[in-house]
């Protein structure tokens, strides 16, 4: 077992855990993790009657305490940072859409996106209406710039405002796959083919030297929208077109452009946050996360009952959350949208001895977490007199609050069970120590798993079917979408070369009607690998030790989008 104990933390299962609470959520008043649980339950459930009778009464409330205590119940990052301080900017993302094709809504995108990012959230823009490149304007005689220079431009302000004033900003922009520019756009962060002056050198190359190098969208997460058209026409001919083939080359060589679906009845939410696992139709909805940890929780039981409470939580934090501007009031009175998540997926497998798959007993838990939460948003809504939820369960990253639960991220299998981390110091030197998945590490503590025999997400990279049909079985319960990242092989490797675009378009194609995204990250695609996976016991014997280190990497995370994930 684990011989960490925090006297002041209790329920943090390592000292990775309570620095992460340390860096980023504790402060004056919040303390303590006990401490930000009460303070956050008053905050957003507290004083909430009608007449004289508590909406969530005082037992509730000291239960929601205690779920969130024993991190069983974690809210997103941004209703943790601002518990008790005096503004409430409690949403993680703010979704945005270009809804005219006029210089006015060109200005008034970029106003929205400032105000939103200043206030700590993150945005995702679907660009579709505007008209492609080279068009004449009859108004004025010039050519229209196309969307992607405008994407250029809502990726600039990223760059300078810091979110809050605390984190770099994260951006998401999407295009319709039938729109005149999607060639551009799919070779759009291509960097290793866009040259450097007379250097010599690709833009990646450049990055991997300076990852500070400014490249096009280099805040910006980018994915295609795919339609119903586009679906029909594949169950008719089996053909999955020119432009999903092309994506499909770009996303196993690059990363990007990622997939967004939008069949049928969800034809129109073409609107993502930044990390895509909130949908809508409408400009300016916003998200509203927390996330049920299922590593934690005991039994069926205690899962509806803390699914209750987690509704009953993000329901009011409907009402108290502070917004940017009048529009994202009015869209969250008409929508209240929850992203009810999970996290803990793979912890709950593993203990149970189970490979990383959907079972029986876990398709009957995810049952339990869309049915209660479904009955819970309509009868509280009803009894609050407010408008019900048009959606309520969407699975975000869960990255730094995974952390502080101990566990393992949204629906993510652990990445590696042990490895080299590589970092740079003081802007030009790199060095690299060996590290043991905090996840993994309370997996073989707790559960007295064998390291070897826990699948890591470089284990399941060959099997990417196996990763797409996990991802669309958990879909089949989540009304909005469901952000994961599938680790595949590098670039020109047995396993991801050009004759595997073809049949993994074909598969992922199958699966698309069950999906509300896909994306992928091919190792090294990003500027290099920072994280290497090593043997358990090569980590273990070299633990606090800090190597030089001679070979030129970058931090996937700093070059992609380093900031602002959701649920964090």
């Amino acid at each position: 077992m684990s011989s960490f104990k925090s006297n002041r933390n209790p329920t943090f299962r390592s000292k990775f855990s309570e620095d992460i609470f340390n860096l980023k959520y504790s402060h004056p008043g919040c303390d303590t993790w006990s401490q930000l649980a009460n303070t956050l339950v008053k905050d957003v459930c507290g004083d909430l009657r009608k007449g004289e009778t508590d909406l969530i009464t005082k037992e509730e409330q000291s239960e929601l305490c205690q779920y969130i205590t024993d991190l069983k119940f974690v809210p997103g990052g941004r209703y943790l940072y601002y518990a008790g301080r005096s503004n409430r900017y409690y949403n993680n993302c703010f979704l945005l859409k270009a809804e005219e094709d006029t210089r006015e809504d060109w200005a008034n995108l970029s106003w929205k996106s400032e105000s939103c990012l200043m206030t700590g959230g993150g945005i995702g823009v679907d660009y579709s209406i505007y008209r492609e490149s080279g068009r004449t304007l009859a108004s004025t005689g010039g050519v229209a710039s196309g969307p992607i220079p405008k994407m250029e431009m809502i990726n600039s302000i990223g760059a300078k405002v810091m979110q809050g004033g605390s984190r770099r900003s994260a951006i998401y922009a999407s295009l319709n796959w039938k729109h005149n520019d999607v060639p551009s756009f799919l070779v759009a962060k291509d960097w290793d083919r866009i040259p450097v002056g007379n250097t010599g050198l690709t833009l990646k190359q450049i990055k991997e030297q300076d990852f500070n190098f400014p490249a096009p969208l280099d805040m910006t997460n980018i994915s295609v929208n795919y339609d119903t058209e586009w679906l029909l026409n594949y169950w008719k001919t089996g053909d999955v077109g020119e432009v999903f083939l092309e994506n499909i080359g770009q996303a196993l060589r690059s990363a990007e452009p990622g997939f967004s679906f939008n069949f049928m009845e969800n034809e129109n939410d073409t609107l993502r946050n930044a990390c895509t696992e909130v949908c809508s139709a409408d400009d300016s909805d916003v998200c509203n996360l927390g996330s049920i940890n299922l590593g934690r929780i005991e039994s069926v039981t205690e899962l509806a009952h803390v699914v209750e409470l987690a509704t009953k939580f993000l329901i009011c934090g409907t009402l108290r959350a502070q917004l940017p501007y009048q529009k994202v009031y009015d869209i969250r009175e008409k929508n209240r949208r929850l992203g009810l998540g999970l996290m803990g997926i793979h912890e709950w497998l593993v203990k149970r001895g189970e490979e990383y798959e959907v079972t029986d007993e876990l398709h009957r838990w995810l049952a339990i977490y869309k049915g209660i939460s479904d009955d819970t948003s309509k009868k509280f809504s009803d009894k609050l007199s407010i408008s019900t939820p048009v959606a309520n369960r969407a699975i975000a990253p869960t990255g730094s609050i995974g952390i502080l639960a101990g566990t393992t991220t949204g629906i993510e299998p652990i990445f590696a069970v042990s490895y080299k981390r590589r970092y740079l110091t003081n802007g030009t030197r790199w060095k690299y120590q060996y590290v043991v998945d905090s996840a993994a590490q309370e997996l073989i503590d707790i559960y007295g798993v064998e390291p070897e025999k826990i699948e890591s997400a470089l284990d399941l990279a060959p099997e990417y079917e196996k990763r797409i049909k996990f991802q669309a079985d958990v879909q089949d319960y989540v009304d909005m979408s469901i952000s994961s990242t599938i680790n595949l092989p590098s670039w020109g490797s047995k396993l991801n070369n050009p004759d595997l675009v073809k049949p993994f378009a074909q598969t992922l194609a199958k699966y698309a009607h069950r999906l509300r995204g896909f994306t992928c990250y091919p190792d090294g695609s990003r500027g290099g690998q920072p994280l290497t996976p090593v043997p358990y016991k090569e980590a273990v014997d070299r633990l606090g030790e800090e190597f030089e280190e001679h070979v030129e990497t970058h931090d996937i995370c700093e070059i992609s989008n380093s900031g602002g994930l959701c649920g964090v």
